[in-house]
């Protein structure tokens, strides 16, 4: 159950983020990263007030994302939950996560490692480029792992 919570976060994410693809996201994500990881080393309320700007700024795109996540991510748990279930399936979702959600641990809680999760997110609070290097390093870990060392990593 949660795997599929946070595979309808991360099909949320990818949909809010292409639909402000248009407006210069390279430029935008660039002056993001860089507020986000000066504003999350003082405390997570920064982190608040810059998510409920965003909202308050672009309630039309976020608005529009959460009405395509929720067919999108139906169909996908409905359409595909056979395949969803393959161990192969379930180490390309761990890459991706550890790609572009790395940085709060999502890859962690979507393996059910929930203490590394928690460790990651304590991490993103006291130095965030640290777990964003991370993040990176556990998605080229997995995507040069067999399928079986990657079983072995998941239980």
């Amino acid at each position: 159950m949660l795997q599929k919570i946070i595979l309808a976060i991360a099909i949320f994410i990818i949909i809010l983020v292409a639909l402000t693809f248009g407006e210069t996201i390279a430029h935008d994500a660039l002056a993001w990263i860089s507020h986000l990881t000066g504003l999350v080393i003082e405390n997570f309320s920064d982190i608040y007030y810059a998510v409920h700007d965003y909202v308050r700024n672009h309630a039309i795109k976020v608005l529009i994302a959460l009405v395509l996540t929720v067919p999108i991510s139906l169909w996908i748990i409905k359409s595909k939950s056979d395949e969803l279930e393959k161990p192969t399936n379930h180490r390309k979702i761990t890459i991706v996560l550890a790609l572009f959600l790395g940085w709060l641990g999502a890859h962690r809680f979507y393996l059910g490692q929930i203490g590394w999760g928690i460790f990651y997110l304590i991490i993103f609070y006291l130095f965030a480029p640290l777990v964003i290097i991370l993040g990176l390093i556990d998605a080229v870990r997995y995507m040069f792992m067999s399928d079986e060392d990657f079983a072995q990593a998941r239980i």
